[in-house]
């Protein structure tokens, strides 16, 4: 009897830790990589993988919508440099995001969607689909956690894809292989920064030459240019060239006495004429397709077109081209600069003239150009701001740290063409698969990524209502977002298009009038509504008090009768 009494009061024996499970591993081989920020929907079947990016270190953004926090992933990893990840439910989680998915594997951003799966043996599961064939359809990279014994190395090739090659990766976590025990990893996980890929000798040697007779070169640098401003324009400065982007490139050359800015359907008069006179133009990670050249209007009769690009299949994808070299940006215009110096070729002027400087500093930028102010009464009889007007007076209300986030539509250029920025990090522009109501998302994701600037939304009526939802998360998350919206009460591009071929019905493409500053308070906003500069005033005060919530200004714009860059974009359709 003693001795029962004995062990019956005798201290437990302390408890054997917990095993990590797969799903808790991934999260922290993830955040042992490197990985930025990740941003989703939580439901039952990504939960623990979510909380095991927390626990270890990565920061997490809770959407409203999987579609906002796709795009939110996405700008942030452009924004930032670093891996972006968004964590989605099996089946619906993921389809909800696939848009936003679509538009980072056209864009190669480097991002990881963490797929919860159904098991294999849940074929009956209402959640069970394909999700390697929808990840596929978009353009993204499927990969899987196939046991716990591959985990590790699973989500090492993901990461790698990811962050190396530029790709989207869906990396699917099925339910069943989440739960299970996980081997022993005590040294924490590493991707080794690949080698920048350097250009033949005999493409440099070609290209140095193409350099050397051409006396009005114009290097146009892309996506794959933006981490080569320095050697790009120490080339150019050596052979006389003048420098311009692609939209999304948009920043690289702030400060540059001959950049032109961007170079296509957002190219101010001055901007065109210059590139459609020059007789070689050099293409920097810039796919040179028909928004960039503007269906090859910008390239003139006998001009040499020269593409870097990393990968073969990009070169000459688009159109006709002298010369394709696959190498980094950077390393070729390097070893270019170098070949030239080596043949003791001098610097010359080109294209870098006085009159052409003179020409630049005057009206390259498209605050310089004049207009005809269309503001005035619209068929309501209200008053309506011409959206050039609003813009140039908002771009010199607002301080330069700034990083701007465009939707698409036919208001996107007013904002790509009036709106300045610091640097090819203040400028987001997701538009590779031409989709409306990103942008509030975009702006939200940029915002994160770049937190000591002043974020600024551009956005239609339309898109801003369709992707509304996110509206709720910059709120919670107090930033200091300006969303501006262009607001026609129509999709503009829709009636402007269809509009111009004769009278036609477009009561499928326009709506009643909505108060969109109305409905911006209601999600704990400041709403103003803009019918004239005058009205302008309440964004100054918001600018000064240190906002900790965004301002929605609800711009009753007037119509530009279409947009022309609509147009061009149109011909594509």
């Amino acid at each position: 009897m003693t001795a029962q009494v004995q062990a019956s009061t005798a201290p437990p024996s302390p408890a054997a830790p917990a095993r990590e499970t797969v799903a808790e591993l991934v999260g922290r081989t993830l955040a042992e990589l490197g990985a930025g920020h990740c941003f989703g929907v939580v439901g039952s079947g990504n939960f623990d993988v979510t909380n095991s990016l927390v626990r270890h270190g990565v920061p997490y953004t809770a959407a409203r919508h999987e579609g906002g926090a796709a795009t939110m992933a996405d700008a942030y990893a452009r924004m930032s440099g670093k891996v972006g990840l968004l964590s989605v439910h099996q089946g619906c989680g993921l389809t909800n995001a696939t848009t936003g998915i679509g538009e980072a594997a056209k864009s190669r951003t480097p991002l990881v969607v963490l797929a919860a799966e159904t098991a294999g043996a849940a074929v009956n599961s209402n959640f069970a689909m394909d999700q390697a064939a929808l990840a596929r359809a978009v353009g993204a990279v499927p990969e899987r956690v196939h046991s716990a014994a591959s985990a590790r190395a699973d989500v090492v090739r993901a990461f790698r894809a990811a962050r190396n090659e530029r790709r989207t990766v869906v990396l699917n976590l099925p339910l069943d292989v989440q739960t299970q025990p996980a081997p022993d990893h005590p040294s924490p996980a590493s991707v080794p920064l690949p080698a920048r890929v350097r250009p033949a000798s005999s493409d440099v040697s070609a290209l140095a030459d193409l350099v050397l007779t051409a006396e009005r070169p114009v290097f146009v640098a892309g996506r794959g240019g933006r981490g080569a401003r320095a050697e790009i324009l120490a080339l150019a400065e050596h052979a006389g060239a003048l420098v311009a982007t692609s939209a999304v490139a948009k920043g690289l050359f702030v400060g540059e006495p001959f950049n032109l800015g961007i170079s296509g359907g957002f190219s101010s008069p001055t901007t065109a004429e210059l590139i459609s006179g020059a007789d070689l133009i050099i293409g920097f990670g810039c796919a040179l397709n028909m928004w960039t050249m503007r269906h090859g209007t910008l390239i003139g009769e006998g001009t040499a077109v020269v593409q870097v690009d990393l990968e073969d299949s990009a070169l000459g994808a688009n159109r006709p081209i002298t010369l394709g070299v696959v190498g980094d940006s950077g390393e070729t215009a390097a070893e270019v600069l170098a070949e030239l110096e080596r043949r003791g070729a001098a610097p010359r002027p080109g294209y870098r003239t006085e009159e052409v400087g003179a020409r630049i500093a005057e009206s390259a930028r498209w605050q310089d150009v004049p207009i005809d102010d269309l503001s005035g009464p619209g068929a309501d009889g209200a008053p309506r701001i011409d959206p050039r007007v609003l813009t140039r007076a908002l771009d010199g209300m607002l301080p330069a740290e700034r990083v701007v986030g465009i939707d698409s539509g036919n208001f996107m250029g007013y904002p790509s063409q009036y709106l300045d920025v610091p640097d090819e990090f203040g400028f987001c522009f997701t538009q590779a698969f031409q989709s409306i109501g990103l942008g509030l998302a975009t702006a939200l994701g940029a915002a994160l990524a770049q937190p000591h600037r002043l974020p600024v939304l551009g956005t239609g009526d339309g898109g801003f209502l369709m992707g509304i939802s996110e509206l709720e998360t910059a709120a919670r998350l107090g930033l200091p977002l300006l969303c501006i919206v262009y607001n026609d009460a129509a999709y503009g591009a829709e009636v402007h298009h269809f509009a111009e071929h004769g009278p036609v019905d477009v009561s499928t493409v326009t709506f009643p009038e909505t108060d969109i500053a109305a409905i911006a308070r209601g999600y704990g906003c400041e709403g103003i509504t803009v019918r004239s500069v005058e009205d302008l005033g309440p964004v100054t005060a918001w600018l000064a008090s240190g906002p900790a919530c965004p301002l929605v200004i609800d711009a009753k714009i007037a119509s530009d009768g279409g947009a022309w860059w609509l147009a061009e974009a149109f011909k594509g359709h």
